[in-house]
Parts: structure tokens; sequence; C-alpha cells
């Protein structure tokens, strides 16, 4: 296989020193590999069967994430912006490859979200299409806005055929630090740690106390602290590796200031041997650093960094430290005299085993990248429309007209993926109902439903919470919970979306997957509400009296399959058994044939189908109704007897 590995590590080497691993392995199993790093401009050893690529650097200082700098510290131009989209996209184009691994992106790298969507945008446009795959570390910061998460699970379902998490769920499964959701769960694959050298490390006689900080600047006050700290403690040799990152007059000065007994030096290849020859670590919590513990087995005391409001390595020093093999001391806190108990305390304890954690992810992310199934195609085989046709035909026989209307479902923002619903909703003269979420409603969809004429919003639930016992199917509105509590989420849910969304909203409460408790429904009118809909033929979804009520009865989603389209011929089989039903008086004749879509999860293959169909209903004649038609009085739409 060709495997593409795009990087850009912004603060320390880690993410390149991980993705350098992967390369590696990859390349040793025998697939051909090229790696592109955005980062500072430093290549990893051991690459000599990898195409490395550097594209302009960017950089950040501290834990500004959000403003680029360039390797001379100046704010990064947009020139230099488009000229790493270039450079990428052209690398993309000669090296077609088979395999895409972006590394954080989409769960991080925000800033950078231009270049990686351009990569991901044109990697769906080859032929063949490549398998895109998400490589993440362990631990990740989740962001504090929640429609960044959303935004970020749109694009995995969108973009990407799997997850890749280079950790272990023993130490820290990725739900204790993401809100892993149903819809993005069957495309985790725990790989095992990344070990940067996996070979074997020989048993010495353990001595003295080494410090190290990673590659970054960040970690001037462990090195300061440690050196204050050595002053005190003299029986044992301290060692204090200082990484590239810190400028060589702070490298000089903490060298000049160490006692005799105390050995400053920059940070060494041989790291890992010198760490298996030590009786005790002093570090941070970092992914390789916590690579390098569980393989060496050496005490350690972590100063995991916090600065800016950063968790993982706390985090993940927590759980080293649950596991019986690390002291912590929290960056806050950190003094002379804090890391001096913290060594006592660990020295002073009996060494722990560490448990039977997988270290092996390089090759075991290549083991599960060959394994997975080739890429599903576009599109691109011709559909057989004449079920729908010769039912659409016989409607017109027997003088019965059949209408067609279309609802979305989960809008919360003006996003890429809404962006690309409604044009196709102008390009099929198609109107759509947005089913939106109104507790997760940003004010970029108001501003967006206020300049197009044929999109309106409907109430989906209040925060699609599921409320179900284990074991039973979802609901936000079923019946686990009681009539009074549900029936004020709903007025308030009624409320929010007015205000928010104003005239563009129409008073029709769609319950999150499409369930409601039969004795809620009686209660909707006094709430405010003019309708209710749901999914599938009325008489089948919900046997009782109620308001007036208008389902959808068309989803081409595989939700308990592929999670892609469901085959078209059973797609083209269902709409036409809706139409005949129609003509028959199975159904109510006057109820239109409700299509279901959800914008935020299609890939490629589902929105090719959806515009396909778009395209031949309205090639047809058979009308797509406005949503403000579907739910008026004029419709003359009963409710259930």
């Amino acid at each position: 296989m060709r495997v593409l590995i795009v990087v850009t590590h912004l603060l320390g080497a880690g993410h390149l020193t991980r993705a350098a691993a992967l390369a590696r392995a990859f390349a040793e199993s025998g697939h051909t590999v090229t790696l592109v790093s955005g980062g500072g401009p430093l290549q990893p050893a051991g690459l000599d069967n990898v195409a490395f690529v550097q594209l302009p650097p960017v950089r950040i200082v501290g834990t500004d994430f959000k403003n680029l700098l360039d390797e001379d510290g100046a704010p990064v131009h947009n020139f230099r912006l488009a000229d790493r989209r270039i450079q990428l996209l052209d690398t993309l184009r000669a090296f077609r490859p088979d395999i895409v691994i972006t590394e954080l992106f989409p769960f991080g790298r925000r800033v950078l979200a231009d270049e990686f969507t351009m990569l991901l945008d044109e990697a769906r446009r080859q032929d063949p299409r490549p398998l895109v795959l998400c490589s993440i570390r362990d631990i990740l910061a989740a962001p504090s806005k929640p429609e960044r998460i959303e935004e970020t699970h749109a694009r995995i379902l969108e973009s990407y055929d799997a997850i890749l998490v280079h950790g272990d769920p023993q130490i820290v499964p990725l739900e204790a630090t993401w809100p892993v959701d149903e819809r993005i769960r069957p495309l985790i694959r725990y790989t095992g740690y990344v070990d940067e050298n996996p070979k074997a490390l020989e048993q010495t006689e353990r001595e003295g106390i080494l410090v190290s900080g990673g590659s970054s600047a960040a970690s001037l006050p462990l090195y300061r602290t440690a050196i204050a700290a050595a002053q005190e403690l003299i029986d044992r040799p301290w060692r204090i590796l200082i990484g590239r990152g810190v400028a060589e007059a702070e490298f000089t000065a903490l060298r000049d200031s160490a006692p005799s007994h105390v050995i400053v030096e920059r940070a060494r290849p041989d790291f890992r041997a010198l760490l298996a020859q030590a009786e005790l670590s002093i570090s941070q919590a970092g992914y390789n650093t916590a690579v390098d513990l569980l393989r060496s087995n050496v005490k350690a005391v972590l100063v995991p960094f916090e600065a800016g409001h950063e968790t993982e390595q706390r985090l993940r020093a927590e759980r080293l430290q649950a596991l019986g093999l690390a002291e912590i001391v929290r960056e806050a806190a950190l003094s002379p005299r804090s890391l001096i108990e913290a060594v006592h305390r660990s020295l002073s304890q009996e060494p722990s085993l560490p448990p039977d954690i997988a270290l092996d992810g390089a090759r075991r992310t290549v083991a599960i990248t060959e394994g997975l199934d080739p890429p599903r195609p576009a599109l691109h085989r011709r559909i057989d429309w004449s079920p729908v046709d010769r039912a659409l035909g016989h409607a017109r026989d027997r003088g019965c007209p059949v209408r067609f209307w279309w609802r979305d479902d989960d809008a919360v923002a003006d996003t890429p993926q809404l962006d690309r619903l409604l044009s196709l909703s102008r390009s099929a003269e198609a109107s759509v109902a947005l089913a939106a979420i109104p507790q997760r409603l940003e004010p970029s969809l108001a501003s967006r439903l206020d300049n197009e004429h044929s999109a309106f919003a409907l109430v989906h639930g209040w925060s699609h919470a599921n409320h179900a016992p284990t074991g039973e199917k979802k609901a936000e509105f079923g019946a686990h919970r009681s009539i009074e509590i549900m029936a004020g989420e709903a007025e308030q849910s009624l409320l929010v979306a007015r205000e928010r969304l104003g005239s563009k909203l129409l008073p029709v409460f769609v319950p999150p997957w499409n369930r409601i408790a039969s004795g809620l429904v009686p209660h909707l009118h006094r709430l405010g509400f003019a309708a209710l809909s749901c999914f599938n033929e009325r008489r089948i979804a919900f046997p009782a009296r109620g308001p007036l009520q208008v389902n959808t009865h068309l989803d081409p989603i595989d939700w308990h399959g592929t999670r892609s389209l469901i085959e078209p011929v059973a797609i083209i089989a269902k709409l036409a058994t809706a139409i005949e039903r129609r003509i028959s008086g199975d159904a109510d004749a006057e109820e239109p044939i409700g299509l279901l879509t959800h914008h935020l999860v299609h890939d490629e293959v589902i929105w090719s189908f959806c515009e396909e169909l778009m395209t031949h209903l309205l090639a047809k004649g058979a009308p797509i109704l406005s949503p403000v038609d579907v739910f008026s009085a004029r419709n003359r739409i009963t409710t259930l007897a």
C-alpha cells in the first residue's frame, strides 16, 4: 500500500515522534510511506525508507494554539498558509495514496482546519478513494463548546473510515476525555501505545536520579526546581537532560548553577538506556514519557504540564499513580521542598510491576490498517428508478396525487454539511424542514435560515439526550420519565427555539429517535405545538389521538450496519411501496411521503444518492412541498382516530 501520514507538531515533538514511529512500522512491513510534517523543521531519525516532506513550518508559543508563528517567531502570513496547502495538495496528487492518516485532526488542530479539510476533500475525489484514518493519542482535550464536539463528529462521519487510538483502555479509555457517542464508536480501534524504540532494554543495576523534560522550553520550571532540590539531595548522582527547544543561554545558565554531583547536558539519543539504569525518573507526563516509564519500569515522579488549563498530562499522571507507578507533584505546587518529598516517597516504596499494557502500537496499527475493508466506492453505478416511475404512473392513472416532503434532523449551526444540504434544496427546488435541537442552537443557524426562502425549522426535542434505561431503545421523550417533566421540557424547547429562530420556526414537535410517550402527545397542543412528526406510517408509529401528525417514511442510512447507504434497490422498493399504499388506501392518501436525512452524518455515497433522488423526483414532476404547506390545515391531514 501507499501510505500518507500528515502531522503538524506545534509545541513539542511528541506528535511528530509518534507519526514517525508509525511511518517506520509501515515501511518495515513493505509499504511505501510518505510522512508530511507541518511543524518545526525537524526530521526524525530512522526514516531512510520513508519519503519526508517538510511544509513551510508553523509553531506556537506556550499554549496559545490560535496564533501561529513562523520559525523566526513572526505571525504566520496567509501566503505561507496558502503555500502549505498547495504543497500538501501536490503531495497527495502525486503520491495517490491508498491510505491517508491525519494525526490529531479533526479532534485537534482546528487552527489548521482549512488545510486538512482541503486534503480530505481532494482525497474523496480520487478514484479509487483512499481509506482515511485519524491517529490520536490516548488522551484528548475536549472542547468546552458542545458544537465543537459535534463538528468533530460530523467531520469524522463524513470523511473517515477509522479512528486509531494509540493507547490502552486499561490505562485510560477514550471516553474518559472525549464524549464518544454511538455514531463514532464503531470506528474506534485501540492500537496500544506507540513505542518509538521497541527494542528490549538491558537490565542493569540502577543508580541515580534522571531528570528529563521533552524537547520544548515548557520544562524550564522543572529543570530549575530539580537543580534547587539537588542542592539538598546529595547522596545520589543526578543527570538533567535539557531539550533542544531550550535556548542556549538558558541551557548555559542551568548548567552553571548545578552543584558538582549534577550533570546538566543536552538530551541524548540513548535516553531510554539511561532511564533503564536510573533509580528514579523525574519528568513531565507526556505520551512518550508514559511509554518510556512503562517500558523501563523505573520509579517515577511526575510533574504534569498544566499551563493554559491543559489537562492531558495531569490525567495521564493520575492514571499512572493509580496503578502504583508514579508519584505526582502538581505544577502549581512545584517547589524544591515538594519535589524532595515526592522523591523520598517514591524511593521508599517497593517497586511495582507494570500491568500488561500493549506497547506495540506501531505494529498493531499496521495490522489494523491492513485488515480494514476497502473504502466504499462513490455511487457511480446507475440506479434503476423504474419501480418508482411505475408507481408514480399508476398514481396518475388513478387520479391520486402523490406528494412528498423533506425533513432533515439534528441541525444546530451553519456548517459545511448544512451548506451542501441547502444547496441541494435550491438546485432540486425542494423545500426542507430542519429539525433543530433547541438547547444546542448557535446564532449562525438563524442567520443562515434568514437567507433561505425554502428552508424552515422544526423543534427537535430539547437537548437530544437519551433517558432510556440501558438495553432499551433510545428516547428523550419516551415512557421513562414523568409526563410533567417532559411537558415542561417540550414547552421550554418551543420557547427557546422560537426566541432564537423567529419566524423561520414552525411549531412542530419532532421527538429525537422518533419516539414519544403516548401520554405526552395530548399535551402538545396546550404547550403551543400545532403538529407532531415521527417516522413510519402514522398508524404504525403512533396509534393514538393527538395533534396533526405528518411523519417521514424513507431514511437512506443503514444505522445498524455500515452507517452508510442502504442498498439502493431496497430504498427504491420501499419508496415504490409507499406510493402504492397511498393509491390503494392502505395508508392515509393525503399524507405526503416524508424523506428523512441527517446532513451531519452523510458520507459521499449518501450525498450522491440524495442528490439523485431529489433530481429524479423533480424531473418526474413529483412535488416536494414546503413545510409551511405540509403542516397547514389546507391539506386536510387529519389526526389519528
